[in-house]
């Protein structure tokens, strides 16, 4: 697919896919005969790895740290040593862990946000008279 149905699908930037493209990221898997990106399922997939990524302030090498450890563990042409394997899950759940606790934080901060937000409504609906809510 062109890199605008994927960016469609995404919800991503055509400069933000370029961006992933230009720092490896996320590379299209071909070009067409007039050198336009185009991407698979499997390319698609990784953006919205970036994507849910991206929120939880993880790095561009964070994220390239992961989509290698996923690729090596998704990889069936390659057989992993149990050893290997053990590493790269060891990483994943580290992944898994930092995720969660960053999730945790972004529920903390929103809560204060929606507390805020509510304090602010209060005052205004005082100073206009308004009934409180």
């Amino acid at each position: 697919m062109h890199i605008g149905e994927v960016a469609a699908r995404t919800e991503l930037s055509l400069r933000t896919i370029r961006h992933y493209d230009e720092v490896g990221l996320v590379r299209p898997s071909a070009r067409s005969q007039g050198g336009f990106r185009l991407y698979t399922e499997a390319d698609v997939a990784r953006l919205m790895v970036i994507r849910r990524m991206k929120p939880l302030g993880f790095t561009l090498d964070e994220m390239g740290e992961l989509l290698a450890v996923t690729d090596r563990l998704d990889d069936t042409a390659t057989a992993l040593g149990t050893a290997e394997r053990e590493q790269l899950l060891a990483r994943l759940r580290r992944f898994e862990q930092a995720a969660r606790e960053r999730c945790e934080a972004l529920r903390t901060q929103l809560s204060r946000a929606e507390e805020f937000a509510a304090d602010l409504q209060r005052r205004a609906d005082q100073a206009g008279g308004h009934a409180v809510r």
